[in-house]
């Protein structure tokens, strides 16, 4: 019999039961050194739960876990760090008024004589960060960053913590195509040295691409794992869901010859620098789709066409009408509604309930003679809810649903105001294949009922699956429109590396 200790990570009988609800139910798990098993599933599958407990985070109900031969029973994160465990979250958990060396650095100060060694830590951040393709500085403040410049600032957190399993959960959410080369090339040579990852993701196509193994959950169960990572992704699908997924997009509709400019956008641009000279139209019934690296200003453009960042110049006009842009009244009085892409703190009250969210824009809908009435708030929940197909009471916190549904209420809330220009930044970050679907549905019925729909996304596939006519931003600058026959992929990426 050998005694030779066995390496790498082993998760036996896995099962976390809260009140009502079985998490998960005797997942086996198994990570040998230099190896990335991929993790998928829906939303409440139970990735993150197994991904909890494996780092600290969560107490498993029942669990005999092994960390190179060792018993591994980590009480807290600490504890987990100290084996050589990390987790990077999917959501971030930054501290905005702090700089970027800092947050890579916070609970590991490097010191000297007792004192902080700024210039060792700010050089130490930058090691990380470089590796990413980074393109800020060290004393920026991560306030000042875009979602995905901070999404790079929490995996340089973990790059330094010098792990040996690095948890990556949703890494590439709010990364482009360049930053997610850069983390995956990263990723191999961190391999080669002997490192182990667990990634959990909802893009097939990373899956593909980057996976050593895969391991599918659904409903807290494993029900099935691949020796491989490029597996035919319609199988993938119907493993997540326990059904077959015909069709990821909907069909896209010709425009007719004769449909309106519902949208025009004429010389817009920031006067501190994010774009300039930008103008396009989107006609009744159009998904137009914007495409451009991380940082070529694209967020930056639909928020100021929303109104919801001043300081532009140029026209914004809704069926030929010129819309105010002191505040984000005015376009929504203009028929403007933005879906912004950090949905958790931009676009829901989390401590508040479903039925308020969706209430919130919507309030002479449910009110009579200036009160707000329960029943009313509660009648337009279950409207949204049925028509969305959110899974939730209305009197749910926010903070209690799948990103999938949130990102519904969002949509749902503004729906009910009949806008007719609907703009949505980042439609499906964070959300797993079936909600995905279902959105993208959404999607094409607000076109099909005559408004104009402009999707930015960092999922290129995302774009040209949806899109009418695709606009690609560089720079800050346009850099190409193309009809939907002429979006492929070489030549948006094209467009949007020159």
């Amino acid at each position: 019999m050998s005694t030779e200790k066995a390496e790498g990570l082993r998760v036996r009988g896995a099962r976390k039961v809260y009140p009502g609800t079985v998490a998960l139910d005797g997942v086996d798990l198994e990570v040998r050194p230099g190896e990335l098993v991929a993790l998928l599933g829906e939303n409440g599958a139970g990735k993150s739960t197994l991904s909890s407990i494996i780092a600290g985070v969560a107490r498993a109900t029942e669990v005999e876990m092994t960390w190179n031969g060792d018993p591994y029973a980590p009480a807290d994160p600490r504890e987990a760090i100290a084996a050589g465990i990390g987790l990077i979250h999917q959501e971030m958990r930054l501290l905005p008024d702090l700089t970027v060396a800092e947050n890579v650095a916070v609970g590991r100060w490097p010191l000297a004589r007792g004192l902080l060694d700024a210039r060792r830590m700010r050089r130490q951040a930058m090691e990380q960060l470089d590796r990413l393709g980074f393109a800020g500085h060290a004393d920026q403040l991560v306030s000042e960053l875009s979602v995905a410049g901070q999404q790079q600032v929490e995996i340089a957190k973990a790059l330094l913590l010098d792990a040996s399993l690095l948890i990556l959960d949703e890494p590439t959410a709010a990364l482009g195509a360049a930053e997610t080369d850069a983390l995956f090339a990263t990723v191999q040579e961190l391999k080669k040295q002997g490192m182990s990852f667990i990634y959990v993701s909802h893009r097939l196509s990373e899956i593909r691409r980057i996976a050593d193994r895969i391991v599918v959950l659904r409903d807290g169960a494993k029900v099935a794992e691949h020796s491989r990572g490029d597996v035919d992704p319609e199988q993938l699908v119907s493993e997540m869901v326990g059904r077959s997924v015909d069709r990821l997009f909907p069909p896209v509709e010709p425009l007719g010859e004769d449909a309106p400019v519902v949208l025009q956008v004429a010389g817009l641009t920031s006067r501190r620098g994010h774009f300039s000279d930008v103008s396009f139209d989107v006609r009744a019934g159009e998904v137009l789709g914007i495409a451009g690296i991380v940082g070529a200003g694209r967020t930056e453009i639909v928020r100021a066409v929303a109104s919801a960042d001043p300081h532009v110049d140029g026209t914004v006009s809704v069926g030929g009408r010129p819309v105010r842009r002191r505040h984000p009244a005015d376009a929504i009085a203009a028929g403007i509604v933005l879906v912004p892409e950090d949905r958790k703190h931009q676009g829901l009250v989390l401590q508040h309930s479903i039925a308020d969210n969706i209430a919130l824009p919507n309030l002479p809908a449910v009110s009579r003679g200036g009160w707000i009435g329960g029943g009313p708030v509660q009648e337009l929940a279950r409207t949204v809810s049925q028509r969305l197909g959110v899974k939730g009471r209305p009197q749910d916190d926010a903070s209690s649903m799948s990103g999938g549904n949130q990102q519904k209420v969002v949509i749902g809330k503004w729906l009910e105001r009949g806008p007719r220009v609907i703009i949505l930044d980042e439609p499906t970050r964070g959300i797993d294949v079936g909600a995905r679907a279902a959105i993208y549905d959404v999607i094409a019925d607000m076109a099909r009922a005559g408004a104009a729909v402009v999707v930015v996304s960092s999922d290129l596939e995302e774009v040209l699956g949806l899109a009418h006519r695709v606009m690609v931003i560089a720079e800050g600058t346009v850099r190409g429109m193309l009809s939907r026959t002429e979006a492929t992929p070489e030549r948006v990426m094209g467009l949007a590396a020159v």
